[in-house]
């Protein structure tokens, strides 16, 4: 996507040295644009455990450079396997809810151990990341295509009215490496001239849509408002959305889908008016092994500051303001579980299914078991 008018992804190799990987920080946006150079494996972690980075095809794509700057930075004074270990370790422990990180480690650790020498590890190891980085970018383009004619078909049956589409967190291109899983087919209807319009839920705590859905619409040129979290169910009882639009961190065989918090309230408030649910995610975000998704799927607790504190931009600066009274405790669940029965729809790069094991196998039947 192009951040004033220039070509970025969300991650990228530095020009002229591959031994350093660059990412947009995120903390910083939409107040300032900052690209960081990421040198070490440490700086790796950091980034993902920090929400330098965000978003789960993202976090994967970091997890793979990751285990590419730990093979680049290997001593040989532990056993290779040893090492390795270790750093697949460290990674899975830095966000366990998102699958994409499990899934690109593990294919990772697959390539590193299908070769012999050192030479050979980091050689496999760059190119694997990129491959999982370029999949993942792909697999974005093809959810857009197949979510596109969703719009269009309320686009037709408003002879031309704006649609009016509902989004939660950022499921955009800052989420994933390009095009963005939610915002895909958003963006294609936008440079196809069909008029939209999108609520951008603020997504406390953190902010995520007003800090980073809001600018990257902004910066596309999308039409879009930017409401608090609990406005949803009001727009829907009043006929002002059309469809809503969520990504995915994870979502089961059986179509349950882990997202972040929040997620299943918009969920219950589209059941109750009748407005389309739909989860656009790659397969990389689905769990094949998991059924029963309320009892095996750990969810994430953060920091209690960041319901505490908010941050914002005062005298070109970023500040943070406390909220709540000083010593009141603070719960910060990162993600809830949206039942498979009120999701519509699955948006994926093989096409739309509904959320249900037999749909989900049609579109991928080489997961059979």
């Amino acid at each position: 996507m192009k951040v004033n008018e220039k070509q970025y992804q969300t991650i990228w190799l530095k020009e002229g040295d591959n031994s350093v990987v660059q990412i947009i920080d995120q903390r910083f946006l939409p107040f300032k644009f900052v690209i960081r150079d990421l040198k070490s494996f440490d700086e790796v972690l950091s980034a993902i455990k920090e929400m330098q980075v965000r978003g789960a095809p993202l976090v994967g794509v970091t997890a793979a450079f990751g285990m590419y700057v730990a093979t680049l930075h290997y001593s040989p004074s532990v056993p290779f396997g040893e090492y390795i270990s270790k750093s697949v370790q460290k990674l899975q422990s830095t966000r366990p809810t998102a699958i994409n990180l499990g899934y690109a480690v593990n294919k990772q650790l697959s390539a590193i151990n299908s070769v012999n020498s050192l030479e050979d590890k980091i050689k496999i190891a760059l190119k694997t990341a990129l491959q999982i980085s370029d999949e993942e970018k792909e697999y974005c383009r093809k959810i857009g295509i197949a979510g596109l004619p969703l719009i269009e078909e309320i686009s037709d049956k408003k002879k031309g009215e704006s649609v009016n589409i509902l989004t939660h967190c950022n499921a955009g291109w800052l989420a994933c490496i390009d095009f963005g899983t939610a915002t895909a087919p958003i963006y294609l209807a936008h440079d196809k001239g069909i008029k939209i319009h999108i609520w951008v839920d603020e997504t406390r705590p953190r902010n995520q849509g007003a800090r980073l859905t809001a600018w990257e619409l902004e910066q596309h040129g999308v039409p879009h408002t930017v409401i608090p979290d609990n406005t949803g169910g009001h727009l829907m009882q009043r006929g002002m959305v059309d469809l809503v639009l969520v990504g995915s961190d994870r979502t089961t065989l059986t179509g349950d889908v882990v997202n972040k918090i929040g997620t299943y309230l918009k969920a219950l408030a589209a059941n109750d008016n009748h407005v389309p649910f739909y989860v656009a995610l790659p397969s990389s975000s689905i769990d094949w092994n998991i059924t029963n998704s309320i009892k095996q799927i750990p969810i994430e607790q953060r920091n209690p500051d960041e319901v505490k504190y908010i941050e914002g931009y005062l005298n070109d600066k970023i500040e943070k303001i406390r909220l709540t009274p000083e010593n009141s405790p603070a719960a910060n669940y990162g993600f809830d579980i949206t039942p498979a029965r009120l999701v519509t729809g699955l948006i994926t790069e093989r096409g739309i299914c509904k959320a249900n094991k037999g749909s989900i196998l049609n579109l991928f039947p080489e997961k059979v078991k």
